[in-house]
């Protein structure tokens, strides 16, 4: 079973809510005496697979919808970006075996719906195999063999729990050719006397006849942004699955309606879950409050019975409560 810690804007607090996922109901067909037709007799359902501190869940595509502003429990201000989930699908399920024996395995997520006269063929007859539509975003993720997820489920945004870190990839704003103050943060030449017209210049970049060269790697001036650029335990604040919209605390790299990829945070996350576990902190495998995560992935199916809002309460002292 799986239970989830919820707390709600708009109804009163649940404690615990069940729901299977991905059961599968094998049929056995067994002869009937004193019959010429056979009856399917359904055996009993799988039990659901279970999150476990080892297991690497798949991420999402999302887009950036902007950053906003939220006011928790106590009164305290909190910075956020809003992401949003369009149509996101799973595509395809990946097993390799590598050179040296090694099985990798990752769950292949497409998202934002394109008409179909604008996709190529090849990837026509992919979406037509996973009976989804035409996307504009392909993107795999890599997980644990016991983490794929059907093809052709359709995700949401309650794959996040409130409460729980996440990383968020996306390419960084390009600013162009850029000098070194702007792009390294160098403090450039004087202001004021012994410097004529070299201002913002960056110094001297080489050394002597030996080695007669620039070493690689040397900070100078270039093109600035339009970088792959990986942000880290950013904290779930809240989770809307009526509009799919995951508001992460902090910022994000890239322009707004940019497509950004969520995955469960590495380090504060899917490491720190599996060391605890190993030295048998059990109460600190997950963050505070958080009891369980969907598994293998958090489906529309799933969202349907759960509250449309969902956010994470403040644990901390309230600031507006004088001290004793």
């Amino acid at each position: 079973m799986l239970q989830l810690r919820l707390w709600t804007l708009q109804r009163p607090p649940l404690s615990a809510c069940a729901r299977h996922l991905h059961t599968t109901v094998i049929a056995k067909a067994t002869p009937v005496a004193g019959s010429s037709t056979t009856k399917p007799i359904p055996a009993e359902p799988t039990a659901p697979a279970k999150w476990t501190p080892n297991s690497v869940r798949t991420g999402l595509i999302a887009r950036k919808r902007g950053m906003a502003v939220l006011w928790n429990d106590q009164g305290v201000r909190i910075p956020v970006t809003v992401l949003q989930l369009e149509n996101c699908q799973v595509t395809a399920n990946i097993r390799h075996v590598r050179r040296d024996h090694s099985v990798y395995h990752a769950v292949q997520v497409a998202a934002s719906d394109r008409p179909a006269k604008t996709a190529t063929r090849q990837m026509l007859g992919h979406f037509k195999k996973a009976k989804v539509c035409p996307k504009r975003i392909v993107k795999e993720f890599p997980v644990t063999p016991d983490a794929h997820v059907p093809i052709g489920t359709t995700l949401s945004a309650i794959h996040f729990v409130p409460g729980q870190y996440v990383d968020v990839v996306a390419n960084s704003i390009g600013k162009g050719f850029q000098g070194g103050m702007k792009r390294w943060g160098f403090h450039g030449l004087a202001a004021s006397h012994g410097v004529s017209v070299s201002h913002r210049s960056s110094g001297s970049a080489g050394n002597c006849q030996d080695p007669g060269r620039i070493w690689p790697g040397k900070k100078m001036a270039g093109h600035m942004g339009n970088k792959r650029i990986t942000t880290q335990n950013l904290a779930v604040v809240r989770v809307d699955s009526a509009l799919d919209l995951i508001f992460v605390r902090g910022n994000v790299p890239g322009v707004d309606d940019a497509q950004v990829l969520i995955r469960d945070a590495k380090k504060k996350m899917t490491a720190l879950s599996a060391h605890n576990q190993a030295k048998g902190l059990y109460e600190k495998v997950l963050p505070k409050g958080v009891d369980d995560l969907p598994f293998p992935a958090g489906t529309a199916e799933l969202a349907k019975g759960l509250p449309p809002v969902i956010e994470a309460p403040a644990y901390r002292r309230s600031p507006f409560t004088p001290l004793e």
